[in-house]
Protein backbone atom coordinates (compact mmCIF):
# COMPACT_ATOMS: atom_id res chain seq x y z
CA UNK A 1 0.00 0.00 0.00
CA UNK A 2 1.44 3.38 -0.95
CA UNK A 3 2.35 5.66 1.99
CA UNK A 4 0.22 8.70 2.61
CA UNK A 5 1.46 12.12 1.53
CA UNK A 6 1.88 14.15 4.70
CA UNK A 7 3.42 17.51 5.62
CA UNK A 8 7.21 17.70 5.80
CA UNK A 9 8.41 14.83 7.95
CA UNK A 10 10.71 16.89 10.17
CA UNK A 11 7.86 19.13 11.33
CA UNK A 12 6.73 16.55 13.85
CA UNK A 13 10.21 16.43 15.35
CA UNK A 14 10.69 20.13 15.99
CA UNK A 15 8.50 20.60 19.07
CA UNK A 16 10.34 17.94 21.07
CA UNK A 17 13.31 20.27 21.36
CA UNK A 18 11.35 23.50 21.42
CA UNK A 19 8.35 25.19 19.91
CA UNK A 20 9.50 26.80 16.66
CA UNK A 21 7.86 29.84 15.14
CA UNK A 22 4.88 29.42 12.88
CA UNK A 23 6.94 29.84 9.72
CA UNK A 24 8.99 26.70 10.32
CA UNK A 25 8.16 23.93 7.90
CA UNK A 26 5.53 25.23 5.53
CA UNK A 27 2.64 22.84 5.08
CA UNK A 28 3.14 23.12 1.34
CA UNK A 29 6.29 21.02 1.63
CA UNK A 30 5.26 17.42 1.02
CA UNK A 31 7.11 14.18 1.38
CA UNK A 32 5.71 10.71 0.68
CA UNK A 33 5.70 9.38 4.20
CA UNK A 34 3.55 7.19 6.32
CA UNK A 35 2.64 8.20 9.89
CA UNK A 36 5.51 9.76 11.73
CA UNK A 37 6.81 8.60 15.08
CA UNK A 38 9.19 10.65 16.45
CA UNK A 39 21.12 5.15 34.80
CA UNK A 40 23.03 5.14 36.41
CA UNK A 41 24.76 8.40 37.33
CA UNK A 42 27.63 9.00 34.96
CA UNK A 43 30.83 10.28 36.47
CA UNK A 44 32.28 13.65 35.68
CA UNK A 45 30.74 16.98 34.99
CA UNK A 46 29.87 18.71 31.79
CA UNK A 47 30.82 22.13 30.59
CA UNK A 48 27.22 23.21 30.61
CA UNK A 49 24.42 22.22 30.65
CA UNK A 50 10.28 0.36 30.46
CA UNK A 51 12.94 0.31 28.14
CA UNK A 52 15.17 -1.88 26.07
CA UNK A 53 18.57 -2.60 27.67
CA UNK A 54 21.14 0.06 26.89
CA UNK A 55 24.70 -0.67 25.80
CA UNK A 56 26.75 -2.03 28.65
CA UNK A 57 24.17 -4.60 29.66
CA UNK A 58 22.12 -2.53 32.09
CA UNK A 59 19.19 -4.42 33.44
CA UNK A 60 15.76 -3.74 31.94
CA UNK A 61 13.47 -2.01 34.42
CA UNK A 62 11.01 0.83 34.52
CA UNK A 63 13.08 2.80 37.01
CA UNK A 64 16.52 1.64 38.12
CA UNK A 65 16.73 1.36 41.88
CA UNK A 66 19.53 3.40 43.39
CA UNK A 67 20.97 3.40 46.90
CA UNK A 68 20.25 6.61 48.74
CA UNK A 69 23.08 8.09 50.76
CA UNK A 70 20.46 9.10 53.32
CA UNK A 71 19.82 5.43 54.18
CA UNK A 72 23.09 5.29 56.11
CA UNK A 73 22.40 8.34 58.27
CA UNK A 74 21.01 8.13 61.81
CA UNK A 75 17.34 9.12 62.11
CA UNK A 76 18.03 12.54 63.63
CA UNK A 77 20.16 13.48 60.62
CA UNK A 78 17.58 12.39 58.10
CA UNK A 79 15.52 15.34 57.04
CA UNK A 80 14.02 17.06 54.06
CA UNK A 81 16.47 15.42 51.64
CA UNK A 82 15.19 11.96 52.40
CA UNK A 83 11.54 12.96 52.35
CA UNK A 84 11.96 14.73 49.01
CA UNK A 85 13.77 11.71 47.55
CA UNK A 86 11.01 9.36 48.66
CA UNK A 87 8.35 11.75 47.45
CA UNK A 88 10.03 11.99 44.05
CA UNK A 89 10.12 8.20 43.66
CA UNK A 90 6.46 7.94 44.58
CA UNK A 91 5.51 10.73 42.19
CA UNK A 92 7.51 9.14 39.37
CA UNK A 93 5.59 5.90 39.83
CA UNK A 94 2.32 7.84 39.86
CA UNK A 95 3.30 9.73 36.71
CA UNK A 96 4.31 6.56 34.90
CA UNK A 97 1.00 4.92 35.76
CA UNK A 98 -0.94 8.01 34.63
CA UNK A 99 0.68 8.30 31.21
CA UNK A 100 0.98 4.58 30.41
CA UNK A 101 -2.47 4.24 28.74
CA UNK A 102 -2.39 7.63 26.99
CA UNK A 103 -0.46 6.74 23.80
CA UNK A 104 2.19 9.40 24.56
CA UNK A 105 -0.65 11.87 25.16
CA UNK A 106 -2.65 11.33 21.97
CA UNK A 107 -5.42 9.59 23.94
CA UNK A 108 -5.37 12.03 26.86
CA UNK A 109 -8.66 13.63 27.88
CA UNK A 110 -8.68 17.08 29.51
CA UNK A 111 -8.97 15.29 32.86
CA UNK A 112 -5.97 13.10 32.02
CA UNK A 113 -3.91 16.14 31.05
CA UNK A 114 -4.83 17.90 34.27
CA UNK A 115 -3.86 14.88 36.34
CA UNK A 116 -0.50 14.58 34.57
CA UNK A 117 0.11 18.31 34.98
CA UNK A 118 -0.58 18.13 38.71
CA UNK A 119 1.86 15.25 39.23
CA UNK A 120 4.48 16.96 37.08
CA UNK A 121 4.23 20.16 39.10
CA UNK A 122 4.73 18.21 42.30
CA UNK A 123 7.80 16.54 40.82
CA UNK A 124 9.20 19.87 39.68
CA UNK A 125 8.82 21.14 43.24
CA UNK A 126 11.13 18.42 44.62
CA UNK A 127 13.70 18.59 41.82
CA UNK A 128 17.14 18.15 43.40
CA UNK A 129 19.09 19.13 40.27
CA UNK A 130 18.81 22.90 40.44
CA UNK A 131 21.16 23.56 37.50
CA UNK A 132 20.38 20.82 34.96
CA UNK A 133 22.47 22.38 32.20
CA UNK A 134 25.54 21.78 34.37
CA UNK A 135 24.63 18.18 35.16
CA UNK A 136 26.12 15.16 33.43
CA UNK A 137 22.75 13.46 33.94
CA UNK A 138 21.50 15.42 30.94
CA UNK A 139 23.78 13.65 28.45
CA UNK A 140 22.50 10.69 26.46
CA UNK A 141 19.46 9.42 24.59
CA UNK A 142 15.98 9.94 26.05
CA UNK A 143 12.72 8.34 24.95
CA UNK A 144 9.59 10.45 24.75
CA UNK A 145 6.88 9.04 27.04
CA UNK A 146 4.34 11.86 27.01
CA UNK A 147 3.78 15.26 25.43
CA UNK A 148 1.06 17.82 24.90
CA UNK A 149 2.49 18.79 21.49
CA UNK A 150 -0.12 18.23 18.79
CA UNK A 151 2.59 18.59 16.13
CA UNK A 152 4.10 15.36 17.40
CA UNK A 153 0.95 13.50 18.39
CA UNK A 154 -1.27 14.35 15.40
CA UNK A 155 -4.41 13.55 17.47
CA UNK A 156 -6.73 14.72 14.69
CA UNK A 157 -5.75 11.71 12.59
CA UNK A 158 -7.17 8.21 12.94
CA UNK A 159 -5.16 6.15 15.40
CA UNK A 160 -3.55 4.01 12.71
CA UNK A 161 -2.19 7.17 11.01
CA UNK A 162 -0.60 8.65 14.13
CA UNK A 163 3.09 8.33 15.00
CA UNK A 164 3.64 4.75 16.11
CA UNK A 165 7.40 4.22 16.39
CA UNK A 166 9.42 5.34 19.37
CA UNK A 167 10.68 8.92 19.45
CA UNK A 168 14.03 9.82 20.97
CA UNK A 169 15.88 12.98 21.90
CA UNK A 170 19.62 13.04 22.51
CA UNK A 171 21.46 15.89 24.21
CA UNK A 172 25.18 16.63 24.50
CA UNK A 173 25.69 19.18 27.25
CA UNK A 174 29.42 19.47 26.60
CA UNK A 175 29.13 20.22 22.87
CA UNK A 176 25.72 21.93 23.12
CA UNK A 177 24.17 19.70 20.46
CA UNK A 178 20.80 17.98 20.39
CA UNK A 179 19.02 15.59 18.04
CA UNK A 180 15.43 14.37 17.75
CA UNK A 181 15.01 10.95 16.14
CA UNK A 182 12.03 9.05 14.83
CA UNK A 183 12.13 5.30 14.50
CA UNK A 184 9.98 3.02 12.35
CA UNK A 185 9.33 3.35 9.48
CA UNK A 186 11.21 6.39 8.12
CA UNK A 187 13.75 7.27 10.82
CA UNK A 188 13.67 11.03 10.27
CA UNK A 189 15.95 13.27 12.33
CA UNK A 190 16.49 16.91 13.18
CA UNK A 191 19.60 18.32 14.86
CA UNK A 192 20.09 21.62 16.65
CA UNK A 193 22.60 23.84 18.43
CA UNK A 194 21.84 24.87 22.00
CA UNK A 195 22.62 28.24 23.57
CA UNK A 196 22.27 28.36 27.39
CA UNK A 197 20.14 31.25 28.62
CA UNK A 198 20.37 30.33 32.30
CA UNK A 199 20.95 27.20 34.40
CA UNK A 200 17.69 25.60 33.20
CA UNK A 201 16.78 27.11 29.84
CA UNK A 202 18.36 26.93 26.38
CA UNK A 203 17.69 28.63 23.08
CA UNK A 204 17.39 26.04 20.31
CA UNK A 205 18.54 26.70 16.75
CA UNK A 206 17.76 23.87 14.32
CA UNK A 207 20.37 23.34 11.62
CA UNK A 208 19.63 20.14 9.66
CA UNK A 209 16.81 17.71 8.99
CA UNK A 210 17.42 14.21 7.70
CA UNK A 211 14.77 12.33 5.76
CA UNK A 212 15.05 8.55 6.14
CA UNK A 213 18.24 9.30 8.16
CA UNK A 214 20.00 9.78 4.81
CA UNK A 215 18.95 12.97 3.03
CA UNK A 216 20.17 16.17 4.77
CA UNK A 217 18.08 19.31 4.39
CA UNK A 218 19.22 22.62 5.83
CA UNK A 219 16.74 24.03 8.33
CA UNK A 220 15.15 27.43 7.63
CA UNK A 221 16.47 30.42 9.57
CA UNK A 222 13.22 30.65 11.52
CA UNK A 223 13.70 27.14 12.94
CA UNK A 224 14.31 28.06 16.56
CA UNK A 225 12.72 28.09 19.96
CA UNK A 226 13.46 27.64 23.67
CA UNK A 227 13.39 24.72 26.07
CA UNK A 228 13.42 24.69 29.88
CA UNK A 229 14.40 21.59 31.87
CA UNK A 230 12.23 21.58 34.97
CA UNK A 231 13.04 18.13 36.42
CA UNK A 232 16.07 15.88 35.98
CA UNK A 233 17.39 12.71 37.56
CA UNK A 234 19.04 9.48 36.40
CA UNK A 235 15.79 8.10 35.04
CA UNK A 236 13.46 10.96 34.13
CA UNK A 237 13.53 14.35 32.48
CA UNK A 238 10.69 16.85 32.27
CA UNK A 239 10.93 19.81 29.89
CA UNK A 240 8.68 22.68 28.86
CA UNK A 241 8.79 24.47 25.52
CA UNK A 242 8.34 28.19 25.02
CA UNK A 243 4.89 27.59 23.48
CA UNK A 244 3.64 25.83 26.61
CA UNK A 245 4.15 22.21 25.56
CA UNK A 246 5.10 19.62 28.17
CA UNK A 247 7.53 16.75 27.52
CA UNK A 248 8.21 13.75 29.75
CA UNK A 249 11.15 11.54 28.77
CA UNK A 250 13.03 8.58 30.23
CA UNK A 251 16.72 7.80 29.88
CA UNK A 252 17.50 4.84 27.63
CA UNK A 253 21.20 5.26 26.76
CA UNK A 254 23.51 7.59 28.74
CA UNK A 255 26.44 6.73 26.43
CA UNK A 256 24.86 8.13 23.24
CA UNK A 257 26.41 11.31 21.84
CA UNK A 258 25.17 13.59 19.06
CA UNK A 259 27.69 13.96 16.21
CA UNK A 260 29.06 17.43 15.69
CA UNK A 261 28.56 17.15 11.93
CA UNK A 262 25.39 16.36 9.98
CA UNK A 263 26.35 12.71 9.55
Amino acid sequence: MAPASLPCAPNALLPLLASPGPSVGSSSCQFPVSPLSLGRRRRGTSLLLAAAPAPGGRQDSRWRAGVSSFSFLPPFLKGKGESDAKKAEKLKEELLAAIAPLDRGAEASPEDKERVEQVVRQLEAVNKVKEPLKSDLLNGKWELLYTTSTSILQPQRPKFLRPFGKIYQAINADTLRARNMETWPYFNQVTANLVPLNAKRVAVKFDYFKIFSLIPIKAPGSGKGELEITYLDEELRISRGDKGNLFVLKMVDPTYRVPLSTE
